[in-house]
């Protein structure tokens, strides 16, 4: 992990707080992935209890064979209403055991009916949505993330360190508050 922190060093805007915060969880996901799913649920607790900001980008790994097209499903949802994008990550998470690449569209769908959301036929016919996705995917390895989930706390507030990777999920809390107080 020593070569993403370098990588990252060279360039640390690439990884800093939105605008007005001082502090955020940056988050590079899989939406297939087993640990994206458990610790999901401890970033989103995280963010509220500091009151930071939790940036999601997505990482679909090769590997998983429907995670790029529920990350492009997801974006669809972003478009469609404050946080239903995120509802829809959360969702995604709570079924990753059921879903294949052959029922997510049925997932997506149950989603938007239960949510009162259109889901056209085709959901991203320029490819716009995908275009995000993979310039996620871009912004990833650019800063060298090798896994998902690749958690990092980002902070404005000290110029010599304005990122650390949380290895340890225990950890979590104590980065934020050790960035809060630098």
């Amino acid at each position: 992990m020593l070569s993403s922190a370098v990588i990252v060093a060279q360039d640390a805007s690439l990884l800093r707080p939105p605008k007005g915060a001082q502090v955020a969880i940056v988050v590079f996901q899989d939406l297939q992935c087993p640990k994206c799913r458990t610790d999901a649920l401890l970033e989103e607790q995280a963010a509220k209890t500091h009151k930071i900001p939790l940036v999601l980008h997505d990482f679909p790994l090769p590997m998983h064979n429907w995670s790029f097209n529920a990350a492009v499903l997801a974006r669809y949802f972003d478009t469609q209403g404050k946080d239903l994008g995120n509802d829809f990550r959360d969702y995604i998470f709570q079924h990753q055991p059921e879903i294949t690449p052959d029922n997510l569209r049925g997932f997506a769908q149950k989603f938007a009916t239960e949510h009162k959301v259109d889901l056209p036929f085709v959901v991203d016919p320029q490819g716009k949505l995908a275009g995000l996705v993979n310039a996620d995917k871009a912004l990833g390895q650019k800063v060298g993330i090798q896994h998902t989930p690749t958690i990092y706390v980002v902070s404005s507030r000290n110029p010599s360190r304005p990122f650390v990777e949380v290895t340890d999920d225990k950890q979590l809390f104590q980065l934020i508050e050790a960035m809060q107080t630098e």
